[in-house]
């Protein structure tokens, strides 16, 4: 089958082709195309991660507030979010009618809504540390002080990876939402996998850590690898990522030669 046959599609011109079957169980509803059921939890547990790391800041009040209120507050938004996601699969598993899936689609669409909210709150707030860092190094702090700081702005790249990872998979087709349910939009990232037959699997859809992978990478080269952004929003953010990324490698390293010395 090649780009002219049936079954295939385009993406920014450029011929793909879109998945066919379900990665484990089929659903009852056959307008749900294959995707990676395990997803929707590794990118809760990415919260928890970012809330873990930001309790192992070294200096204090790096984030608003005392050291726990940033994590707490995450959490908070996040227990809600990841019961009404159990409490929607259930329903899938249990849905006989497209009546039960257009209220499950509709619930989605919620929960879509609160999980960009939430990376959005993350975001802000692993901004909010890298300039409060930026703004000790800049004025010279040395020492342990100096050094502590080095430490919280890794923690802060890192973490900064893991929130642009979550973007990526939270847009990528419309969301999880569109791909769960069979109405995903064109592609936001072109895979390699997605190019032609060759060794590839025709029947291959990203997951979470494919997007954790191009965020690593963009956050590292400060552009993009193998993977390409094909709409305005995809590029935009990783711009920011590698802008973001950038700056923070740039002024750790030329800080790190001052303190260090």
């Amino acid at each position: 089958m090649g780009p002219g046959s049936t079954g295939w599609a385009t993406a920014a011109g450029v011929p793909f082709r879109p998945p066919s079957t379900y990665h484990g169980a089929m659903p009852p509803h056959p307008a749900i195309p294959r995707t990676h059921p395990s997803d929707v939890w590794l990118a809760r547990g990415a919260i928890v991660l970012i809330a873990a790391l930001q309790l192992l800041f070294v200096n204090p009040h790096l984030t608003f507030g005392p050291r726990w209120m940033a994590p707490e507050f995450e959490m908070a938004m996040l227990l809600p979010l990841s019961v009404a996601t159990a409490w929607s699969q259930q329903r899938a598993r249990l849905a006989t009618e497209d009546r039960h899936w257009e209220a499950i689609a509709r619930h989605r669409r919620w929960i879509r809504v609160m999980s960009l909210a939430l990376t959005l709150v993350v975001m802000v707030i692993n901004f909010e540390a890298l300039v409060s860092v930026m703004r000790h190094l800049l004025h010279g702090a040395k020492g342990p002080t100096g050094q502590s700081l080095l430490i919280d702005a890794l923690n802060i790249w890192f973490t900064n990876v893991v929130v642009f990872a979550l973007w990526y998979w939270t847009i990528d087709r419309g969301g999880s939402v569109a791909r769960e349910l069979g109405t995903p939009s064109a592609p936001d990232f072109l895979f390699p996998q997605m190019l032609g037959e060759g060794d590839q699997n025709p029947d291959w859809t990203p997951g979470f850590f494919d997007y954790f992978y191009v965020s690593f990478t963009n956050a590292t080269a400060f552009s993009p690898t193998d993977t390409m952004p094909l709409t305005v929003r995809a590029k935009l953010l990783m711009a920011v990522e590698a802008f973001v990324s950038l700056i923070t490698v740039g002024l750790v390293a030329a800080r790190a030669v001052n303190i260090l010395s």
